[in-house]
C-alpha cells in the first residue's frame, strides 16, 4: 500500500483528496502542523507529496527544497498557480509533475499512479531513519542533521545505523563489534570506544549533544527523547 503526504491548506480540497485516494487503497496522511511539514514527512515517510504552492508560513517552494535535502520521494504540485513560470519553478526546485487547479479527482489520481509508477515499479523505496533531526539514508549510506550533511567513516554509520535501528533499547558491545567486523576491519574493544568517541564529535558539532547515551558496562543507547537539561 503506498502511502501519500497531501500538503494543502484547504481542508475541503484535502479531504476531497484524501477520501479519493484512499478509494484506490491508498494510505492518505494530511500535514496538521504548516510550520513543520519537514517534520510530519520524516513521521509518516510516504511514498508520494502532494505540495501546494501558497501555504501558510512558508510556501510550497520551500518544504520541497527541506524535503529534497533529505529525500528523493515524489513530489506533486498541486497549485492555482498554474502560470509557466510557476510550472518551471516547481520543476527546478525538485517536482515530478504538476496539476492546476481547479482539476478533476480522477485525473489527478492518474497523475498520482503514474509518478509511483514512474518512481517505484524499476527499484526499491529509498529507507531512512529519523531522530531528533537527523537523518540516516540507509541507501546512501548518508546522514543529514537539519539538511547538513554530515561525513560518516563505514565504521561510524555502521554503529549509528545499528543504534538507530534499535532507537530506545541497548545496544551491547560485543553486537557493535560484530556489525564493525563486516568492514573487514580488526576491531577490538578499544576501537570501538575510539569510533563511538568521534562519532559522538561529529554529532556534536551538528547540534546533536547526548544523542548516543552510554550504559556502562552493558553499552549504548539512542534514546526516544532528547536528554532533559
Amino acid at each position: 500500500m503506498y502511502q501519500v503526504l497531501i500538503v494543502e491548506d484547504d481542508e475541503v480540497i484535502a479531504s476531497q483528496v484524501k477520501t479519493h485516494l484512499e478509494s484506490w487503497g491508498m494510505e492518505v496522511f494530511l500535514v496538521q502542523d504548516f510550520k513543520n511539514v519537514t517534520g510530519e514527512f520524516l513521521t509518516c515517510k510516504p511514498q508520494l507529496v502532494v505540495l501546494d504552492i501558497g501555504l501558510p508560513f512558508y510556501n510550497g517552494y520551500h518544504w520541497c527544497k527541506e524535503i529534497r535535502k533529505v529525500s528523493k520521494v515524489p513530489i506533486l504540485f498541486l497549485s492555482s498557480a498554474a502560470d509557466n513560470m510557476n510550472i518551471v519553478m516547481a520543476m527546478n526546485m525538485g517536482g515530478d509533475d504538476f496539476v492546476a487547479k481547479p482539476f478533476s479527482l480522477e485525473v489527478l489520481t492518474a497523475k498520482v499512479q503514474a509518478v509511483l509508477r514512474r518512481a517505484y515499479d524499476f527499484g526499491p523505496q529509498t529507507e531512512l531513519l529519523e531522530h531528533r533531526g537527523a537523518v540516516l539514508d540507509l541507501d546512501a549510506a548518508a546522514l543529514t542533521v537539519e539538511g547538513k550533511r554530515v561525513d560518516l567513516t563505514k565504521n561510524e554509520y555502521r554503529i549509528l545505523r545499528t543504534l538507530m535501528e534499535n532507537k530506545g533499547r541497548v545496544v551491547s558491545r560485543e553486537l557493535l563489534m560484530n556489525r564493525l567486523w563486516e568492514t573487514d576491519c580488526y576491531v577490538d574493544d578499544n576501537t570501538l570506544t575510539v569510533n563511538v568517541t568521534r562519532l559522538r564529535r561529529k554529532l556534536e558539532g551538528a547540534g546533536l549533544a547526548d544523542f548516543i547515551v552510554t550504559k556502562k558496562g552493558i553499552g549504548y543507547l539512542v534514546q526516544n527523547q532528547a536528554a532533559k537539561v
